[in-house]
């Protein structure tokens, strides 16, 4: 039986010298009963608001992984990180998934290419709500959201990795979001037709926005879709945030200042997005969270596997599920230094000190490389709600970070189209 506190404190080890009493062991009662009561503050916040997951790459492993949402998957022996079993045991009421879109050749024929490899994801995701209707539901609105958390099923966002997608047409942004699509990240680890990628090893193309992608963000404007700065070089964003007659967001990126990585943003850019009433959403990417060592082998074997497959350009279904299957090995064979729901609610701390509580949120960009100790698939999202508590952040806070401010943008958007 347990020793209760009462009878603890009264509890004394005789020594030749007189009564010894035992504080330390005394003080870890207070101590663990401090971490249970936060532990049940947190709870309880986090059942009670909506939390929202502003991008994940699940539909990845949908498509070349033949991983089902209605069952609940093991992260390590599969490398999912998200399904709907998982969502409902962490908590998680709201995610955007990704129709991602590797960077490919930019003439007539890829691009047409690219967008049917769209209509492809976006269907792969539509079927997995078809196949279960009671455990989620497709979102298009910020309302959509609550009304479908109050149902006890998940809501299922659609946004869009790449501007790759849309080749040169613009009529192609309409047509995706007929289709659900409520934001696109511009691009992705290199430049397009829009604009410069902040990690392209080749550099600066157009100087950041190109005149086309002036266009695109009118036409995301006029439409009501969130433009979405994450993977854009820093020229683009600030190219971004002069032109866009509404709020912008970063659905997956960190602090530049916590971690040095051209992926996260620097304090400036922070503040510019807060002053355009924008959001950040911090990606749960180990890499952007805590710096890395260096590890040779690790980085000649990636290499490796992108000559292998020509830089993931132009695969066949078979030809990507064996890249993802191989890249996962990789990750086995030579594993990071994990960060920690510590090192990342860092960067919370950071964002909020610098754009202030009204413009963070979180992105995990789970099954698209996120996962950190604590918190490396969606079942452990209350670990991140635990650690705001602990660091003094209120109820009201938390919510903001969760969803709030993600669905004060996402509305303002909507709003604002014409």
């Amino acid at each position: 039986m347990p020793i209760s506190r009462r009878k603890f404190i009264s509890t004394a080890a005789i020594s030749a010298t007189g009564i010894v009493f035992l504080p330390n062991l005394d003080a870890q009662i207070l101590v663990d009963s401090e971490k249970d009561k936060l532990r049940k503050q947190a709870a309880k916040i986090h059942s009670r608001i909506l939390t929202l997951d502003s991008h994940c790459d699940t539909p990845l492993s949908i498509m070349y992984d033949k991983i089902e949402m209605g069952i609940r998957n093991d992260a390590q022996k599969t490398g999912s990180k998200i399904d709907f079993p998982r969502m409902k045991e962490g908590g998680l009421d709201a995610s955007f998934f990704a129709v991602f879109l590797g960077q490919g050749k930019r003439d007539m024929e890829s691009n047409f290419k690219a967008k049917q490899k769209a209509f492809e994801i976006f269907a792969a995701i539509n079927n997995q709500l078809k196949k279960n209707p009671r455990l989620a539901e497709i979102a298009l609105n910020p309302d959509d959201a609550y009304r479908i958390q109050k149902s006890g099923k998940r809501a299922i966002y659609i946004g869009i990795e790449n501007g790759y997608a849309i080749g040169t047409e613009l009529s192609n942004i309409e047509e995706f979001y007929t289709l659900g699509a409520r934001y696109i990240t511009l691009c992705h680890s290199k430049n397009n037709d829009i604009c410069d990628s902040s990690t392209d090893e080749n550099g600066p193309e157009h100087n950041g926005l190109s005149a086309f992608g002036a266009k695109v963000v009118a036409e995301m404007n006029r439409l009501g879709m969130m433009v979405d700065v994450s993977h854009i070089s820093d020229k683009s964003f600030y190219d971004v945030i002069k032109l866009s007659k509404a709020p912008v967001i970063a659905s997956h990126s960190s602090a530049r200042t916590i971690c040095k990585h051209r992926r996260n943003f620097d304090d400036d850019m922070l503040k510019t997005l807060a002053e355009k009433n924008g959001v950040i959403q911090l990606c749960i990417l180990n890499s952007y969270i805590k710096a890395q060592g260096n590890n040779p082998q690790r980085d000649q074997a990636i290499k490796s596997l992108s000559e292998k497959y020509n830089n993931y350009i132009d695969l066949s279904p078979e030809q990507s599920a064996l890249a993802s299957k191989e890249w996962k090995q990789i990750k086995i064979d030579y594993p990071e230094e994990l960060a920690t729901v510590s090192d990342a609610v860092d960067h919370i701390d950071h964002m909020v000190k610098v754009a202030g509580i009204d413009h963070v949120g979180i992105g995990t960009d789970f099954d698209g490389g996120g996962g950190i100790v604590d918190f490396f698939d969606i079942s452990q999202a209350g670990n991140i709600t635990y650690e705001l508590v602990k660091r003094g952040y209120s109820a009201t806070d938390i919510e903001k970070i969760w969803s709030g401010n993600f669905m004060r943008v996402f509305r303002q958007v909507q709003k604002n189209a014409h």
